[in-house]
């Protein structure tokens, strides 16, 4: 089992879904944890959960977005050389003329300024210690797109892109980054289209099956052990076969 007990992660939007199954999963391996999340009650009951097995976490209730409170619990806790970038908010199931300035900014910050403002506060610390994992959980919406939700699928292809290019930028500080396509999840927030939606969708994968968080976290476990030391830049598309790309 991968001993993470010399870590300190941050997981972003950690209080449900796949944060929370990726927070879990981290605190197991002996990681303490900074569950990240807007939802002050959710953060709050994924940090007992992981101190009532015996870890040590600390709820983050902030806007991921927000550079200051970051900055501020990173001072205070110390620093960071684990980061999942997972923090998301639903897209719209609507075309572009029904999506406006406001539902646009507020994905973008979210995903793409969100990411953007957590690894620029946990960089200097991984930067010292030689060593850092940053995995993005992007989409595979944001490889093939989406005829319903476009501003959605922007900001996850950029989470993609944004590993590729940190990949490249952070390596010679021994800082790999990669990031995580999946394909439809059961999470509260895919529940929120209904279930009709995610069972609709999961008819368009291979196994004809939606995954569970937990899966997806156990990518990014491999990502952060000693079996992921030689892959950075990369994207892993743990997607039922929808779809299978090619290079």
């Amino acid at each position: 089992m991968t001993d993470l007990s010399d870590r300190r992660a941050m997981v972003t939007g950690a209080g449900s879904g796949i944060g929370r199954a990726c927070a879990l999963a981290l605190a197991q391996a002996g990681a303490e944890l900074i569950v990240q999340d807007i939802n002050g009650d959710n953060a709050m009951v994924v940090a007992s959960e992981i101190e009532a097995n015996g870890g040590k976490a600390e709820a983050l209730v902030c806007d991921v977005a927000d550079e200051a409170r970051l900055a501020s619990a990173i001072r205070r806790i110390g620093p960071v050389t684990i980061l999942v970038n997972n923090a998301g908010v639903a897209g719209q199931n609507a075309p572009l003329e029904a999506i406006d300035r406001e539902a646009y900014d507020r994905m973008m910050n979210t995903h793409v300024w969100g990411a953007f403002a957590a690894t620029r506060m946990v960089l200097p610390g991984m930067k010292e210690a030689g060593w850092g994992r940053i995995i993005n959980i992007a989409s595979n919406r944001g490889q093939v797109g989406f005829e319903r939700s476009s501003h959605y699928s922007a900001a996850k292809a950029a989470l993609i892109a944004l590993a590729k290019s940190w990949a490249r930028e952070f390596a010679p500080y021994g800082i790999l980054v990669n990031a995580i396509a999946p394909g439809v999840v059961r999470t509260a927030m895919t529940l929120s289209y209904g279930e009709a939606a995610v069972a609709e969708e999961a008819q368009l994968n291979l196994l004809k099956r939606w995954a569970t968080p937990e899966e997806m976290a156990a990518w990014v476990m491999v990502l952060v052990s000693s079996t992921g030391d030689f892959m950075t830049g990369q994207l892993i598309c743990p997607n039922g076969g929808d779809p299978i790309v090619g290079i």
